[in-house]
């Protein structure tokens, strides 16, 4: 199997460390990976602020670049669920290059448990964290259970961290509460959003942790700053950095070969 990996553009501007976390992740677990050259933004930004016809554009220029690949990866919700629950608005239904991406396109977390099969890491991780769970990843891509929805379901970021030695995961009050950012959110209704956001830190504060862990840095960029600003006692992760830090403080890290990148 060959995945494309899709980077968002603001990890590649502001957080590269996540993306190559995340290759390093997927490799170490034995995925042949390619990273199409010319990727762009999905047009999420456009999308959510109503400009359709700008985003249209984008959307087909994406599905162009990842097409004929197995199964694309990325490390967040929010863009993997722009591709599987907003890109059909832009596509003919019968656009079977659209409707095998939409199929196949994953955030990190789930393609690591639900395609690859893994529900555990070899690593150590020795501090205490908290989680943080995305309303794109709760509520669009059901990567665990949400309060307004009582179906059960597994938390696939969660199964991962427990599976590492030493760490103590804290529970929060309010554990899918939203953080405030909501990507143009954040800009239209700052002081809405810095509340927010605020609010949410704390809870984690209170907790007793020291990381807390996300799986989408759109959210973990919005409340990072806050904290940053604010001179707050806690620091934030991508969860691709964990495991990958975990597994390269522990044995092997992982019971598969890793193959080299393969780059178009």
């Amino acid at each position: 199997m060959t995945v494309a990996l899709f980077i968002p553009c603001y990890i590649d501007q502001f957080f590269p460390d996540v993306a190559i976390a995340t290759l390093t992740l997927l490799e170490r677990l034995g995925v042949q990976v390619e990273y199409p050259a010319g990727q762009t933004c999905c047009g999420q930004p456009m999308a959510n602020t109503g400009c359709d016809a700008d985003t249209a554009p984008v959307a087909k220029q994406w599905v162009k670049r990842f097409a004929g690949y197995d199964a694309v990866v990325c490390p967040s919700g929010s863009c993997a669920s722009m591709i599987r629950n907003h890109y059909a608005d832009y596509f003919r239904p019968d656009d079977t290059e659209f409707q095998h991406l939409r199929e196949n396109t994953f955030e990190l977390c789930e393609f690591v448990v639900d395609r690859l099969g893994v529900r555990s890491i070899s690593g150590t991780f020795n501090r205490p964290v908290s989680i943080h769970s995305s309303c794109h990843g709760l509520r669009e891509l059901r990567l665990g259970a949400c309060s307004e929805n009582m179906t059960p379901r597994e938390d696939k970021m969660r199964m991962l961290l427990e599976s590492l030695d030493g760490i103590e995961i804290k529970p929060i009050t309010r554990v899918d509460e939203c953080c405030g950012f909501g990507g143009t959110f954040a800009v239209a209704e700052r002081e809405t959003s810095v509340a927010m956001g605020i609010d949410r830190v704390t809870d984690h504060i209170s907790s007793g942790s020291e990381v807390m862990i996300a799986g989408d840095m759109s959210c973990l960029m919005h409340m990072g700053g806050l904290i940053r600003r604010r001179n707050m006692p806690m620091s934030v992760k991508h969860i691709a950095e964990v495991l990958v830090e975990a597994m390269q403080s522990g044995s092997s890290g992982s019971d598969r070969s890793s193959p080299a990148i393969a780059s178009r």
